[in-house]
């Protein structure tokens, strides 16, 4: 408990000083709390003693008790007032500080990583986890500090009074506190649980929403649904198992308080009775002893939740502590934009969520293995590319012709050998610095939920609309995005899937050629449109590798056939490599390839 409020405390860093006067403004607020009672106290047994002995009562000093204990009341929500604007703001600020230093460090991890940590626990910990911190931090450390720091206070100007009744109030309390160990003994024993079940109800969500149009063309509902409901089955069940565990503790908590306050009543009246105590500190106490000890009572909530928090921040430390792949990297400029690959090794790890390669690469044969849990993908692999030429990757698939790329782009790191470009070692760069002179168009096209302008703006975030529209003529989208309701204005949905495959295809260029990278690299560009869009995305390509170091994987022969250099890939080794002429006039994988398409793409209907 004291470990997860330390914890909390160091999480807010540069703000802790706004944390701490916080604090000030609660001591201020607890004892302009405690004021209006005692005055009441003291002038209603004024009353009665007056009325008892038969004296006359200054009638002034009711008025004036009543402004008295109107100017505590204004100056306790005065300093509620500070002690929120200093304290509650807090944790939204370093949540939305701490969401971005996620994103940033998600930026800079190996693909690899996103098999290990899944979306969905990325998702939970980023959406529900911080949510947690963000609604509850600040919240549970003021009710946990605050409820002992009013405690103190009013215990403390008790204590003059009488000390046999405070001794009560702290025997309460201290017994309440024993319990509260219990309650965060409790939680921080399920917290995990709770958490990885939160995250398993996410991921099967997730998996669930994008699997339905699978489950609707099979008509297996029932069966999608399995994962989705146990998921939710052990949700419930966790949640369950906390509430009971964490009911029995609570409910002695509260009644050794309510206990002490019943006796703190109990023990002024008999002191007054024996005339230990004077009556109208016997009312003081009889007002003070059920709220003395109401600041402790909402503490249960904050010990049960710190260990959620402490569960988010292990999360959150996760994310942000990533072993990020370009930590030894630099910013470097380069004069030239060549590729060479040296003897490269590379070996997907298989251990985890799932495995690390990408759609394009996943082998249909079992490989070579490069030690437990690994499948070799590339073999003592070599190759040159010259600047400004254009090559063509071709293969069967999962030979390894996207991961030549994603190893170009530093997606991963090699184990064997190096990757340079322009000369240095891609492990010499910051991502940023290496990923700047590199655009990239893949077959699967992404374009966010946003404007056809600002996702052709992403290539360059400071382009200007002219600049924007330039880029789509070039990429020959312009025409259809001015058909569109609101031109490029339009909002496509997520992923694009309110344009087709060639409209997507031809903004991810307009994308690419805004950036204006000096290489280039096309993974299936045109792998899966029509006749029509393929024209339209060749004249694009065309327009893109003008002057620029390109590297295109393709099976069409349309896409290949004119490119400087051809590199054939299987089974992870290149083992042919020339222009289409030269390849073509020799026995091997080149000519059974072009043999295979054009068969395909020279079919006709009889």
């Amino acid at each position: 408990m004291f470990k997860t409020i330390k914890r909390i405390i160091d999480w807010c860093g540069d703000f802790r000083g706004r944390l701490y006067i916080g604090f000030v403004f609660s001591f201020f607020s607890t004892w302009f709390a405690a004021m209006p009672v005692m005055v009441a106290a003291y002038t209603v047994g004024m009353l009665i003693e007056c009325e008892k002995n038969g004296t006359e009562f200054e009638s002034r000093w009711v008025w004036m008790s009543f402004v008295l204990i109107a100017v505590f009341v204004l100056l306790r929500f005065l300093f509620d007032y500070l002690r929120a604007r200093f304290q509650e703001t807090i944790s939204y600020e370093l949540v939305a500080r701490d969401r971005l230093a996620v994103g940033e460090a998600l930026k800079r991890v190996s693909l690899g990583y996103f098999s290990q940590m899944d979306t969905g626990n990325i998702l939970n910990s980023v959406t529900t986890g911080l949510h947690a911190l963000e609604n509850m931090g600040m919240r549970m450390l003021d009710t946990f500090i605050g409820g002992y720091l009013n405690f103190l206070c009013i215990f403390l100007c008790l204590l003059f009074f009488s000390p046999f009744v405070c001794l009560i109030a702290l025997a309460g309390a201290a017994l309440s506190f024993l319990f509260l160990l219990l309650v965060s003994g409790h939680s921080v024993k399920n917290a995990p649980a709770a958490a990885q079940a939160g995250r398993d109800l996410t991921a099967a969500t997730l998996e669930y929403a994008r699997g339905l149009p699978v489950v609707k063309s099979f008509g297996q509902g029932g069966a999608s649904m399995a994962a989705m409901k146990e998921a939710c089955a052990d949700s419930r069940d966790i949640c369950l198992k906390i509430e009971w565990g964490y009911t029995p503790a609570n409910c002695l908590h509260l009644l050794a308080l309510k206990t002490a306050s019943v006796a703190m009543a109990g023990a002024a009246c008999y002191l007054c009775y024996a005339g230990e105590l004077s009556f109208s500190y016997m009312l003081m106490f009889v007002f003070f002893s059920f709220s003395i000890l109401a600041g402790l009572e909402p503490i249960s909530d904050s010990a049960h939740v710190l260990g959620v928090i402490d569960t988010a921040m292990d999360q959150l430390d996760a994310l942000k502590e990533g072993n990020y792949i370009d930590k030894d990297g630099r910013e470097i400029s380069l004069s030239r934009y060549d590729v060479e690959f040296r003897h490269v090794d590379f070996a997907y790890e298989t251990n985890g969520a799932g495995t690390d390669e990408t759609e394009a690469d996943k082998t249909e044969t079992n490989g070579e293995k490069a030690g437990s849990g690994s499948r070799m993908v590339l073999k003592d692999v070599s190759l040159t590319i010259p600047e400004k030429t254009s090559t063509a990757i071709v293969g069967p698939s999962g030979s390894g012709k996207t991961t030549i790329c994603s190893l170009i782009a530093r997606f991963y790191d090699v184990q064997k050998g190096s990757v340079l470009v322009g000369g240095k070692d891609v492990r010499e760069f910051t991502c940023d610095s290496l990923l700047k002179n590199i655009s990239m168009v893949f077959q699967n096209v992404y374009l966010f939920h946003d404007t056809i302008m600002n996702n052709i703006r992403f290539g360059k975030p400071d382009a200007t609309e002219e600049e924007v529209i330039a880029a789509a003529k070039a990429a020959r989208c312009h025409a259809f995005i001015m058909a569109l309701p609101k031109g490029y204005d339009t909002v496509v949905g997520e992923g694009g899937g309110t344009l087709s495959g060639g409209e997507k295809q031809r903004i991810s260029i307009a994308r690419a050629m805004l950036k204006d990278a000096p290489i280039v690299i096309l993974d299936e560009a045109t792998a899966s449109v029509d006749p029509e869009n393929e024209h339209l995305i060749q004249g694009a390509i065309s327009e893109l590798a003008k002057g620029r170091t390109v590297i295109t994987i393709a099976h069409r022969l349309a896409t290949i056939e004119n490119a400087d250099q051809i590199l054939v890939v299987d089974d992870g080794r290149i083992v042919q490599k020339g222009t289409h002429s030269e390849l073509i006039a020799q026995p091997g994988k080149y000519l059974d390839f072009i043999k295979v398409r054009e068969l395909a793409e020279g079919w006709q209907i009889l």
